[in-house]
């Protein structure tokens, strides 16, 4: 009867799980798994913002006029101030009914028209912002600002290869540790995340952005196993 002999062992940052059998078994029949993280920073080369109008009115079609008129307002200034006209795109309109205290007679009309705007050119962020408040005024609503990498194919390439190193190196190890040598990749499987920062959310007006796009950092975590021999 063949015996089965598992040895597991977890840190931060990787797990490993080691199996082995006699001396009859193939090599395949030893295999060591290990995760490697890879890290890599870059500077964001874009802005993403989500902001518009809400204004309130007595009655639907005021409402509704009055925060298209607004929003409209709001783009043409983002677009003077250096934003291109593609780079604006609507995102939500909604028209809520207000309510009297006791919650049956309508008194109003709430109504939101906001865009999403890419800003490409850094250097124009906080002038972008600034206009968008000034021409929306007090109807003026930021409900998210993010920096952000227009391409981060090249960062995670090299946090890919980082990842890979860091986990051959950690398997390495353990090959050292148990007499053994390691053989072929049997499997990989890999995740990212390169996600954009978020720097506003829900923010009420205001003016004279002061924008710091800081580092943006994406990372790439790789499960690889190989084969011992």
């Amino acid at each position: 009867m063949r015996r089965m002999t598992t040895i597991c062992a977890a840190a931060a940052g990787f797990a490993l799980v080691l199996t082995g059998c006699g001396s009859s078994d193939s090599d395949r029949d030893r295999n060591v798994s290990v995760v490697g993280t890879g890290e890599v920073r870059g500077a964001p080369d874009i802005l993403n913002a989500d902001l518009g109008a809400q204004v309130n009115a007595g009655d639907v079609s005021a409402a509704v006029d009055g925060v298209n008129a607004k929003a409209k307002a709001m783009a043409d200034a983002m677009v003077n101030a250096g934003v291109q006209r593609e780079d604006i795109q609507t995102s939500q309109l909604s028209v809520q009914p207000e309510y009297a205290p006791e919650g049956r007679n309508i008194t109003g009309y709430r109504a939101t028209n906001s865009v999403h705007v890419v800003v490409r050119d850094l250097s124009k962020a906080s002038a972008v912002l600034d206009a968008a408040v000034k021409a929306g005024g007090n109807d003026t609503r930021i409900s998210n600002v993010s920096f952000d990498l227009a391409d981060n194919s090249t960062l995670l390439t090299d946090a890919r290869a980082r990842a890979f190193e860091d986990a051959k190196s950690r398997a390495q190890e353990y090959a050292d540790l148990s007499g053994l040598k390691l053989g072929e990749v049997e499997t990989i499987t890999e995740s990212s995340n390169g996600g954009n920062t978020p720097m506003y959310r829900e923010s009420a007006p205001t003016s004279d952005f002061a924008l710091e796009p800081g580092q943006q950092t994406v990372s790439f975590t790789v499960q690889v196993t190989w084969n011992l021999k």
